[in-house]
């Protein structure tokens, strides 16, 4: 596998060429990256305040940038394309963007690999070979991985579709640790292999193995050692969520929703705390990342199910309670994510059938608008927020900016993107450093959405 390198474009001059240099970083399956850069009419504006997106669902893992100064309405023909990338290979996996690198997944012939870009321009930096491309044994979203790389500072952790996880260098690829988990720890496979993002909090790395006696496992960052293994009742699989860590009258835990309920583990061990059944669809596809506030989890599937809201509490032996304050089937979410702003929680209501983006009151679960009944103008998809803007990407790709209001539907622009691949648009919308990054298969797309 050798390493492509691209060119810049001078001002107004767009062109599409390949050149080969860079070191070899694995096996010897050769690939070739072209790199189409628009350049932007003009600089960025110093309003902006940019922020990386280091994770699964930014910095915070709430799906929330902390970008300031962005572009407010879009023309018609939407934010200026920055730059343009082709050749990533095959998957859903959304990128990660940290200290002027951008990081995904992809499977490139028969390899399962992770690759790095510089955040600038799109120009490759290094692709490195996890191991053999594993094939999902079931359609759709056969074509890679749909992990995000989590990059914490000099490292980066990754979670490949057979369950093997591992470190790399940021700054060349190279592999620090990997460990297996379905020959470690007894891992069993999904029905569409593992999806899970790592969580990378303090010293460890968390992932979701699903063995009959290891449902969550702590790895040490540094080495891959286990720390700790944490067995729920049960032996829930693993699904397709990611965990998120929380803090709970001055404990943390790690919550993740597996294939039978959502649940809470402690940081410090991995002692079971709580489990919440509700939400999990009877078919174990849970996809989507819960959400925490002030001591209130919200989690939701579809397939017919939807999402509830609980309230931890301490209960007389010290222990955790999860206490329902409401379950509702108008928010059947898929694997779109949800946005929790102002009171008022975004997210697509729907599953394969197709869905539509609805607001509910998140205290309360009433229903506060729906586009299925108010205009159709907001298909199933995913969701992000920056800068008091949702940013939607529908399944079918047109990419929607909306105004979050409680009391109706506020779009503020819309465009398609060029290229689309003929697969579902699943990968979620990136906002990082004054761009919106869009992945589509083995096509990212950077847009300008700086404020000039």
């Amino acid at each position: 596998m050798t390493q492509p390198n691209s060119t810049r474009v001078p001002p107004g001059d767009i062109s599409r060429r390949k050149q080969h240099s860079g070191n070899l970083q694995a096996g010897n399956a050769r690939w070739a990256l072209a790199v189409l850069i628009v350049v932007a009419a003009s600089a960025w504006g110093g309003a902006a305040a940019g922020d990386d997106w280091p994770q699964w669902q930014g910095p915070d893992r709430n799906a929330m940038s902390r970008e300031r100064g962005l572009l407010q309405e879009w023309t018609p023909e939407g934010p200026p394309l920055a730059w343009k990338v082709d050749g990533l290979g095959g998957g859903d996996s959304t990128p990660s963007i940290a200290d002027g690198r951008i990081f995904g997944m992809a499977h490139r012939d028969d390899d399962e690999v992770v690759w790095a870009l510089s955040e600038m321009d799109g120009r490759p930096l290094w692709v490195t070979r996890l191991g053999p491309a594993s094939r999902s044994g079931r359609e759709p979203s056969q074509e890679g991985p749909g992990a995000t790389p989590t990059v914490d500072g000099e490292l980066l952790y990754v979670m490949g579709l057979a369950g093997n996880v591992a470190c790399l260098q940021v700054r060349d690829g190279t592999i620090v640790w990997q460990r297996r988990l379905q020959d470690d720890l007894g891992a069993r496979l999904p029905a569409w292999s593992f999806r899970e993002s790592p969580l990378v909090d303090d010293d460890k790395v968390i992932v979701t193995p699903g063995s009959e006696d290891v449902t969550l496992v702590a790895l040490d960052k540094g080495t891959g050692a286990t720390l700790w293994r944490s067995q729920v009742p049960g032996g829930p699989k693993a699904a397709y969520s990611s965990a998120i860590a929380i803090e709970f009258d001055g404990q943390r835990q790690y919550v993740q929703f597996t294939e039978k309920a959502v649940v809470g583990v402690a940081a410090s061990d991995g002692e079971f705390l709580w489990r919440y059944d509700a939400p999990a669809n009877s078919h174990g596809i849970n996809i989507s990342t819960p959400l925490h506030d002030r001591g209130r989890v919200f989690a939701a599937s579809a397939y017919g199910t939807g999402g509830g809201l609980v309230r931890l509490v301490r209960n007389a032996g010290g222990g955790v309670d999860a206490e329902e304050v409401y379950f509702t089937k108008d928010m059947k979410n898929h694997h779109g994510g949800m946005i929790l702003f102002d009171g008022s929680l975004y997210g697509a209501n729907g599953g394969n059938s197709g869905g539509f983006l609805v607001a509910l009151d998140f205290a309360t679960g009433e229903v506060q608008w729906n586009q299925r009944r108010d205009g159709r103008h907001a298909p199933k998809g995913s969701v992000a927020f920056a800068d008091g803007r949702l940013y939607y990407r529908t399944e079918e790709g047109p990419m929607l900016l909306i105004e979050p209001d409680a009391e109706q539907y506020l779009e503020r622009g819309r465009f398609e993107q060029p290229d689309r691949s003929d697969k579902p648009a699943w990968p979620h919308p990136v906002i990082a450093n004054g761009k919106l990054y869009l992945r589509d298969q083995d096509v990212l797309l950077a847009y300008d959405i700086v404020a000039k």
